[in-house]
């Protein structure tokens, strides 16, 4: 009897999370036959899977991710809330056409005002990565800059990639109504479709294609990653870096990637940028070659000829095993070792392309146990 009773309490758990995986709305949409069959003719779509330029196999470690799960670093969350920069609705909604400005929400969601519009990019506004909220890693901060439903209307929302830090259902739906149009890389479309965005205000593009909204030029240029939101979808729809050219700024957004060939090859085809916005956190030698180290990061700036450096994928989540300011203080010895212009400001703050009064705002050491003067 006992037995059965186990045997039935599996059972019910098996069918409980097939049903949550097929059912549940978090996962999206994967690509239909036909657009698969379009795929299959694309020089980065082989066996029904996008590939990187070069093979990115990933090194996982069991028995290491294991010893890596219990030692634990001792400082991987900051142990108290870390407070934003409460953004001003009219410091967005009057903005000066003349000047193009950041502002970072951590992790790697961005509002970029260029050109008199408002481009968002990866929006996360959700308290935890995951499909499931009472899992996964908890946002650092209790308080955003401002809230959804306080934005002004949005031009556009570029999309990276398909992963759950940077394209949240919730956030998605709750944006519904605000935005112009949305600018994703070959398949997320699906997910936006599914979670009820007109089809015919989303834009799906593959590496090196380009689009003009407003006079701004969108390049949807290559990253090394990979994709997936379910168990058996990964790398079915694409991932990207996007380049963003105004009438007075070049503007370069890496999405996640693995260092590699494709940061020399988008300098060489649209630089030099004005600055980039450079991932450099998350990192592990289980996945180098799908996530940059910090001094990564600043080699793939000089090859971009980027005249001013961002770093981002930080600041937000706790997705690895280093300490979290490791990849803001990394980042910042290999800058300085290279003198090459960074710029760290708070989340929430505003950053005016060619003013550097924020890049020694070292903000995060307010949160160490002994901060460092």
């Amino acid at each position: 009897m006992i037995g059965i009773i186990i045997i039935a309490l599996i059972g019910s758990i098996i069918i409980a999370a097939s049903l949550f995986l097929f059912l549940s709305p978090q996962f999206g949409k994967t690509p239909n036959k036909e657009q698969k069959a379009e795929y299959a003719k694309l020089e980065n779509h082989k066996n029904g899977k996008f590939n990187n330029q070069h093979l990115s196999p990933v090194g996982a470690n069991f028995w290491k991710i294991l010893k890596e799960l219990t030692a634990r670093a001792p400082n991987r969350n900051p142990k108290k809330n870390i407070e934003t920069e409460e953004l001003d609705i009219v410091n967005i909604t009057h903005q000066n056409e003349n000047i193009t400005q950041l502002i970072w929400f951590g992790h790697s969601t961005f509002l970029i005002l260029i050109d008199g519009k408002k481009i968002l990019i990866d929006p996360m506004f959700g308290n935890t990565p995951s499909p499931i909220s009472l899992f996964g890693a908890k946002r650092y901060s209790k308080n955003l800059p401002i809230e959804i439903e306080e934005l002004p209307f949005i031009d556009a929302v570029i999309l990276s990639h398909d992963h759950y830090d940077h394209l949240d259902y919730s956030t998605i739906k709750r944006l519904k109504g605000k935005v112009g149009q949305y600018f994703t890389p070959l398949g997320v479309d699906n997910h936006l479709i599914k979670w009820g965005v007109a089809k015919e205000k989303i834009n799906s593009l593959n590496w090196w294609d380009s689009i003009t909204i407003s006079g701004i030029n969108l390049i949807c240029t290559p990253a090394r990653h990979f994709s997936g939101r379910g168990l058996f979808d990964r790398s079915t729809t694409l991932w990207c870096s996007w380049v963003i050219q105004g009438n007075k700024n070049n503007i370069f957004f890496s999405g996640d990637s693995g260092y590699d060939t494709h940061f020399k090859e988008i300098g060489k085809k649209y630089g030099p940028f004005d600055i980039s916005l450079m991932e450099c956190g998350q990192y592990n030698e289980n996945w180098k070659l799908l996530h940059m180290t910090p001094e990564e990061s600043i080699q793939a700036s000089i090859d971009l000829q980027s005249k001013q450096t961002l770093p981002i994928h930080w600041g937000a989540f706790t997705l690895a095993f280093h300490n979290w300011t490791d990849p803001i203080e990394r980042v910042l010895i290999k800058a300085n070792e290279l003198n090459i212009p960074i710029s760290t400001p708070k989340i929430g703050a505003i950053v005016t392309i060619g003013d550097t009064a924020l890049q020694t705002e070292n903000w995060w050491t307010t949160y160490l146990d002994n901060p460092s003067t």
